[in-house]
């Protein structure tokens, strides 16, 4: 049996995909008999949200919540800098006293958490495992946000590097980020491979007469190109509110859906209002619980990556979609993760950024042929049952953590009942 420390900004209750995937390996891992402990903030990825306890165990995992500041997701960009900055100085304190942990696991929300990781390995001993949601400063670097050249650029590029060059694994989500962890030194036996997932159960086709969503949301008549989750600074927009702008007299039964947030959902609505346009919606996150009807209250999906993100970002929305067995409309680098998945497992179209036609045509295509869209969203439900199914890859990390630390537990998981 092993003790294991998650270290992450977000975690149950919270809607960030960081905390979710966290929470699903964390409850895993429990039920697999191992000590599992979450540090964690008691800020809210989505404002407005009350407070979860500082602490308490779900699931057989432990939570600590730190009292970071809480600004959000919603406001300037100084206000989640002080966000990461409170947290990082109650997370290294909160690793530094304990000295529990045989590894500590650190996420990459927020940058440079990395650094935590090192601290336990110098304070305690304890083993560190690097899990690469997200790749800084290279994301910065690529947004023009730093300069690489900069004395910041140099000083973040350090602190988020040593780390991962220090730590006895760093668990990438596909190889394209592999190849860039690998080029800031790192040894190809410390990396590792393991792609975010979802779950099976949860996420679970629903034709749209079964969909009660569809008809509480007005869709019933409408044909639905859903954009769902975080719309970040990593992804591009223009291409999806050109196909709304050419299809809103063309073709007005085809609705353009945003449902979830991020910094750039602001940017967008004001884009639609100022082209006045009709065809486009808006909704909040969903509970999890509800993810399922969610997603599959789509006809298609659309994702996008901007081509300088290749290896930075992998967008985690892709798994999601695939187990609704919808069609992905892509925009972004020829050769990603993403479009890579996409295109090996025949579950739906990618295009080169600027051409807003080309997603326009495609999308009046797969209105016209319900049998093509049928059978890519069988394809992609197959694809995702192989290669991305929580059980399947929280059970990679079990066996890499466990040979890490040198344990191994042999006992059936425990049935865990899920939360309300």
């Amino acid at each position: 049996m092993a003790r294991i420390l998650f270290v992450n900004q977000y975690y149950w209750p919270d809607v960030a995909s960081t905390g979710q995937h966290l929470t699903d390996l964390a409850e895993h891992l429990a039920a697999h008999g191992h000590e599992v402990r979450v540090v964690c903030s008691r800020g809210k990825y989505d404002r407005g949200q009350a407070q979860a306890p500082a602490r308490e165990v779900r699931a057989g995992v432990e939570i600590r919540r730190l009292r970071a500041t809480s600004f959000g997701k919603r406001r300037t960009l100084v206000h989640r800098a002080l966000d990461y900055v409170s947290f990082h100085a109650l997370a290294a304190f909160e690793v530094a006293r304990s000295r529990w942990a045989d590894v500590v696991v650190t996420l990459t929300t927020p940058p440079l958490l990395g650094l935590c990781g090192r601290l336990a390995q110098i304070t305690s001993g304890a083993k560190h495992v690097h899990f690469v949601m997200d790749l800084h400063p290279d994301a910065e670097f690529e947004l023009g946000m730093v300069s690489p050249r900069s004395a910041l650029g140099r000083l973040l590029d350090w602190g988020c590097g040593h780390p991962m060059r220090r730590a006895e694994a760093n668990v990438v989500l596909g190889p394209y980020q592999g190849a860039r962890v690998a080029a800031k030194g790192v040894d190809a036996d410390r990396i590792h491979e393991i792609p975010v997932w979802s779950r099976a159960d949860e996420v679970t086709p629903i034709d749209h007469a079964d969909n009660p969503l569809r008809e509480a949301q007005g869709w019933s008549e409408r044909f639905v190109v859903m954009y769902s989750g975080n719309a970040g600074l990593v992804h591009q927009f223009e291409e999806l509110l050109d196909a709304a702008q050419r299809l809103d007299r063309e073709a007005p039964e085809v609705l353009f859906a945003f449902v979830g947030g991020g910094p750039r959902r602001p940017e967008i609505e004001a884009q639609a209002r100022a082209l006045g346009l009709s065809n486009v919606s808006f909704a909040d996150y969903v509970p999890r619980e509800q993810l399922s009807h969610s997603l599959c209250a789509a006809d298609v999906h659309f994702m996008s990556l901007r081509p300088e993100q290749t290896g930075v970002a992998v967008p985690g929305k892709l798994q999601g979609i695939l187990a609704s067995a919808r069609p992905v409309l892509f925009v972004g680098a020829e050769r990603c993760e993403s479009a890579d998945t996409i295109r090996d497992a025949r579950a739906g179209l990618t295009f080169t950024p600027g051409d807003g036609q080309a997603l326009a045509d495609a999308i009046l295509a797969l209105r016209a042929e319900p049998d093509r869209r049928r059978m890519m969203g069988e394809r992609g439900r197959a694809a995702f049952l192989e290669t991305f199914e929580q059980g399947r890859c929280c059970e990679a990390w079990r066996l890499l953590l466990e040979e890490i630390c040198g344990s191994s537990v042999e006992v059936e998981p425990l049935p865990l009942a899920r939360a309300a």
